[in-house]
């Protein structure tokens, strides 16, 4: 430029008519002007009393690269006045040496200022301002941390791939250092995840478990967004993050683990998760386990049906119903239940899939639950109900079975017992209800006081039979040999006293004692009951 454009553009800019004037001129004059009397003008328009003025100034030095005016500029900065932004942002163009003038006023200045300096520093998008603001995470104030942190991931994407390099490269020598505050690492991590370096993966797997502290182990997780663990050593890192208690850590841990499939080979790593303290986490890992088919894991599910938490014992069950070893595990924790109720919990939990279990199953449920009904043992019920869900018509003929054979034996009280249990199905025959009838006769006192033989459950029985009038209850009386005179005598002798249908078939069987034992005195006591109710 010709000396008289600069000199008349260099009078403009400290004598001009106006503000507006004189920073136009300012302007034109960091693009194309040089020379110290331009610099010693910069340097004087810096003191002017007019702030859009000084700015002006600061910008066109930083144009014409005039390190001369570094003292000035740090002056500006450590004021912190409206100047302060572009005062770093012009030293950071400056080369090296202003690079590190604002590196040593970063040190030195308030926590307020620092926080403005990292931000300006970051977007000025030099190498040497990265690598300066970059160590603001270094600081021993957790705002001017966090500024600086935030500052540079935002101006990330603005960053040429040098600049990503180079920073990339503090941050890794950084955080190999021996001895890093907590807070500081975390950030760094923060920011290195911002730079999208392939080669920081490691760095950030590294940190994810103890002894890191939390936020740092934190910001790892966080920063490996949805990577899949490659190896087992690395599933089974999240895993241990996943069954934490601090929430950061764990919600980091369950999003990467959310693509990451449950196996037969991995499932005992997984099956830690269903001790986490978190519920929510425990649910994930009931979903994922759901599917997995082994005793291992069924056992571990059967655990979490005495959770607190309905959703969780629900999801488990469900899971556990679905295939063959989660229902052997139901069924023997069932068998070993100790209290009836949890017995109940378990036989309504296993109904629904009733039918799925084998015959060698079901053999053994029954003969539980027929040891637990010999010993007058609740528990019996439960197992009942759940081979009644099994096969219906199984479970009737094997009590039949039971109940007959032991009335053979003369075992009268254990075959009540069992008639009992049939008498108490809706749809139990007529034919099971006689055999009940007549096998407690062998038990009753046969008192034939009419207050004792009113409330015999016996009588009953055979009162309720005589209600059908399709049933041949006489027929039946008649075939069963095993009833002796004394019992018939009994039966007869309380019907006898009854009207119409019942008092006919009391004088049928006085009648049959009297056929069968005609001189024995039970025979005789029958003549005189049949004449006492001139029933001859």
């Amino acid at each position: 430029m010709p000396d008289a454009t600069l000199a008349k553009l260099m009078h403009l800019a400290s004598d001009g008519d106006s503000t507006e004037m004189r920073r136009a001129a300012l302007k034109v004059l960091g693009s194309v002007g040089d020379g110290k009397a331009l610099v010693r003008l910069l340097i004087d328009t810096l003191k002017d009393s007019e702030e859009p003025l000084r700015i002006a100034a600061i910008e066109a030095i930083g144009q014409i690269a005039a390190e001369d005016a570094l003292p000035h500029l740090e002056e500006l900065v450590r004021k912190g006045g409206p100047e302060l932004e572009s005062a770093v942002h012009t030293a950071s163009l400056l080369g090296a040496r202003g690079a590190r003038l604002m590196g040593k006023i970063m040190h030195e200045v308030s926590p307020s200022l620092k926080s403005r300096m990292a931000a300006m520093l970051a977007k000025s998008n030099t190498g040497n301002a990265l690598v300066v603001t970059a160590q603001g995470l270094l600081d021993a104030d957790p705002k001017v941390i966090d500024a600086t942190a935030r500052s540079l991931a935002m101006e990330v994407p603005a960053y040429t791939t040098q600049q990503r390099h180079a920073l990339a490269k503090f941050l890794g020598d950084s955080l190999g250092a021996k001895k890093i505050a907590p807070k500081s690492e975390a950030a760094m991590l923060r920011v290195l995840a911002a730079l999208h370096e392939a080669k920081a993966a490691e760095v950030f797997w590294s940190r994810i478990l103890p002894p890191h502290a939390h936020e740092v182990r934190a910001a790892a997780l966080q920063a490996l967004g949805d990577a899949e663990p490659a190896t087992e050593k690395r599933l089974q890192a999240l895993l241990t993050c996943a069954a934490e208690s601090d929430f950061q850590i764990v919600a980091a841990a369950l999003m990467m683990l959310k693509k990451v499939p449950a196996t037969a080979k991995n499932a005992r790593y997984w099956i830690k998760l269903l001790e986490a303290p978190d519920v929510a986490t425990q649910r994930f890992a009931v979903d994922k386990l759901h599917g997995v088919e082994n005793a291992e894991v069924a056992g571990a599910m059967l655990a979490q049906l005495r959770h607190p938490d309905r959703t969780l014992r629900d999801e488990a069950l469900k899971s556990l119903r679905g295939y063959a070893a989660g229902r052997t595990t139901l069924l023997d924790e069932m068998l070993d239940a100790a209290e009836v109720d949890r017995a109940w919990f378990l036989a309504r939990a296993i109904a629904p899939s009733a039918k799925e279990f084998t015959n060698p199953q079901r053999a053994k449920v029954l003969a539980q639950a027929m040891k637990h009904h010999d010993a007058e043992d609740r528990r019996a019920a439960p197992l009942l109900f759940l081979l009644r869900e099994m096969d219906h018509a199984w479970l009737r003929d094997q009590l039949e079975a039971k109940a007959q054979d032991l009335r053979k034996k003369k075992k009268y009280a254990a075959a009540i017992g069992y008639y009992r249990l049939l008498a108490q199905d809706p749809a139990c025959s007529e034919e099971t209800r006689f055999e009940l009838a007549a096998t407690g006769l062998k038990e009753s006192a046969r008192d034939l006081a009419l207050e004792s033989r009113t409330s015999d459950p016996p009588l009953h029985q055979f009162a309720r039979l005589l209600q059908n009038a399709a049933f041949d209850l006489l027929g039946h009386v008649s075939k069963a040999k095993w009833l002796d005179a004394a019992d018939l005598f009994y039966v007869g002798f309380h019907f006898a006293e009854q009207t119409h249908r019942a008092q006919e078939f009391g004088k049928a069987v006085l009648e049959l004692v009297v056929k069968r034992s005609a001189k024995s005195e039970v025979g005789k006591q029958a003549k005189r009951k049949l004449k006492s109710e001139a029933l001859t």
